[in-house]
């Protein structure tokens, strides 16, 4: 389904960046409950191009990280995807992507879907005021993060975003992409911890060992 086709039928509009090295069932799982809880008609996954934030230098090309996103999207019709990070040039910075979006659904809320933990440096963000400005926050809680301490000091900090970030408790899915690469280059299985097709792609094209398979 085209981002125009969204366009056309969402009046809330969730918001899943992220790098998706690679996308697991936490990331899943919390846009699910999120699309539930907040009522959003569509989540749009998008992964991230160049993430300046990253001090990994072996990323996978977006294109691979593109095709096992759409690969674990593909049997829920609430799902979509986008490229808009990886075909623009340069560092993925968020205040770009949100700018883009905000120009595209005027008329709608948006709703970004991340980590409680990925939420807390928020303020390291480029242009972090504004961005608290174009959309709405919702911090997924992850196993060991508590994030109303974060919560109560953004409200005192910047109360004109109050009501703008909200908290959602999701199931303890203690699942990473960095432990899924580490089993993959450790020779160990990783099923059940992602989409079985994203888990095929994964073994098919050698990712996360030393090497992968070109197509």
């Amino acid at each position: 389904m085209t981002m125009e086709n969204t366009k056309k039928k969402a009046d809330r509009l969730g918001i899943m960046g992220g790098t998706f090295d690679p996308i697991h069932y936490g990331h899943l799982v919390a846009a699910e409950m999120a699309r539930g809880e907040f009522q959003l008609d569509k989540v749009l996954f998008i992964p991230t191009g160049n993430p300046p934030h990253k001090d990994r230098k072996d990323i996978l090309p977006g294109e691979l990280r593109y095709k096992m996103v759409e690969r674990a999207v593909q049997d829920n019709p609430a799902f979509d995807i986008s490229a808009l990070e990886i075909e623009r040039k340069g560092p993925s910075y968020t205040v770009e992507t949100l700018r883009i979006l905000r120009r595209t659904w005027p008329e709608h809320e948006l709703y970004f879907i991340t980590g409680t933990d990925a939420l807390r440096e928020i303020f390291s963000w480029r242009e972090y005021e504004e961005i608290l400005t174009l959309i709405q926050f919702i911090g997924a809680a992850r196993p060991g993060f508590e994030a109303g301490e974060f919560l109560l000091k953004v409200q005192q900090e910047h109360p004109e975003i109050e009501g703008r970030i909200h908290h959602l408790e999701v199931p303890a899915l203690a699942i990473s992409s960095t432990d899924i690469r580490s089993r993959v280059r450790n020779g160990q299985p990783i099923r059940y911890l992602l989409p079985d097709p994203v888990r095929v792609f994964i073994e098919q094209h050698g990712l996360y060992a030393s090497e992968f398979k070109d197509f």
